[in-house]
This record gives structure tokens, C-alpha cells and sequence, in this order.
């Protein structure tokens, strides 16, 4: 018998989006060197091998989010207490639907979400840096 659940994740991501604020890659793209803004990449590190990631950005991976933004937590990282603007993306949007609408709810602000992730900055050629594994790194030295 499959799973009846009460709230799937279509509906969990337009409750989310009711209540966080979304911007476009074209506007990510536009601020992201702003020193008042903080882009949050929130994939996997795979993901960001992978694909690479925006200069400038912080990988914080969506498992430990709540716990990096949260002072009280023994995992809390300063760049939560800096007052800025945090923008959070994900490959295709869902994930920092959610995590926006998470660390929203714990008090942080202001921030916001890019609609389509780092697929849609992509597309609209936003600058993209690759990352190179730490190993690598101690080969070339």
C-alpha cells in the first residue's frame, strides 16, 4: 500500500513561497558582488565539483543549515551574526525554498531565495568558478 502523507512537496514548496521572498538568477546576478550580500550555496559538495559554484559564494550544505545559523548551537558560524542580505540557492530551486523559509522562521533576515537555483544562473550566463578538491590542490604544489 503506498505512503499517504498529508502535505507533499509541491505543496510544502507553494506554502514556502507564500512566504519567503524570491528573486530571479538576472537579479542574483546583478548584486552578487554587492558587499552587503551573501550568496548561500546550499548543494552537496558533489554538486559544486561537479558543476562548480558562484565566486564569491559560501558553501553551507543543506544538512547542517540550522544549526551553522543558530548562535546558540556549537556550530554556529559568524557569517550568520554579519547583518547582511543572505541569498540561498540550490541546483533548481527546491531546496532553498525550503531553507530560506527555515532560517526565516529562526529569526534571520533579511533574506531570500533564487528561483531556479544554480540551473537558472547558469542559463543566464552568471559567472561560474570551478572548485578544486583539496587533494588536487597538495598534487599541483
Amino acid at each position: 500500500m503506498p505512503l499517504a502523507i498529508k502535505k507533499g512537496y509541491k505543496q510544502l514548496l507553494a506554502d514556502a513561497e507564500a512566504n519567503i521572498e524570491t528573486i530571479t538568477a538576472e537579479e542574483a546576478i546583478s548584486i552578487h558582488t554587492n558587499s552587503d550580500i551573501v550568496l548561500i550555496d546550499i548543494r552537496d559538495v558533489r554538486e559544486l565539483k561537479r558543476e562548480g559554484s558562484v565566486p564569491g559564494s559560501h558553501h553551507m550544505p543543506r544538512g547542517m543549515l540550522e544549526f551553522w545559523v543558530d548562535p546558540d548551537s556549537p556550530y554556529h558560524k559568524e557569517i550568520f551574526a554579519s547583518g547582511k542580505k543572505f541569498v540561498f540557492y540550490c541546483a533548481r530551486g527546491w531546496r532553498s525554498t525550503l531553507a530560506t523559509q527555515a532560517v526565516q522562521q529562526m529569526g534571520l533576515t533579511p533574506v531570500c531565495h533564487v528561483a531556479g537555483g544554480f540551473n537558472a544562473w547558469k542559463e543566464a550566463n552568471g559567472p561560474i568558478e570551478t572548485k578544486v578538491s583539496k587533494s588536487k590542490q597538495r598534487d599541483s604544489a
